[in-house]
């Protein structure tokens, strides 16, 4: 598995192309099920919360329902136009907003088990390097 370390931007970048992706990709195979768009987002999530940046790893959540939104506009049904478009983005906003927050769970529990180890590796070398000095 690789181990790429992105930034708070580029994870957002990452997250927001791959969801964009996947939305195209469900409407054209499966004409917009957004079960199927809400099932593809909680892996995507877990990965960008695994490859973003140990010192950036509160975007992490943030950038998530983002991305979900921007992948979200080929997927959601709407009318004609700017407005029905809009209508059927808010639309589908509501009735997903389970997946959502899914979503957001996974990349914040991610992020606090990566926050967890972290601090625990750091309170393990500090005595190592106090009793060195």
């Amino acid at each position: 598995m690789p181990d790429p370390r992105l930034t708070g931007l580029g994870s957002g970048l990452f997250c927001a192309a791959v969801m964009v992706a996947l939305g195209f990709l469900d409407q054209l195979l499966f004409g917009t099920s957004s079960t199927l768009y809400g099932v593809l987002f909680l892996p995507v999530c877990a990965l960008t919360a695994l490859w973003v940046r140990r010192g950036e790893l509160l975007r992490a959540p943030v950038v998530v329902p983002i991305a979900f939104t921007a992948g979200l506009l080929p997927v959601a049904a709407g009318g004609e136009g700017v407005l029905g478009r809009l209508v059927g983005l808010v639309t589908a906003l509501a009735t997903q907003a389970g997946w959502l927050y899914g979503g957001t769970l996974v990349a914040g529990l991610v992020v606090i088990v990566r926050r967890l180890r972290q601090v625990r590796q750091r309170r393990r070398t500090a005595p190592a390097q106090r009793t060195a000095a």
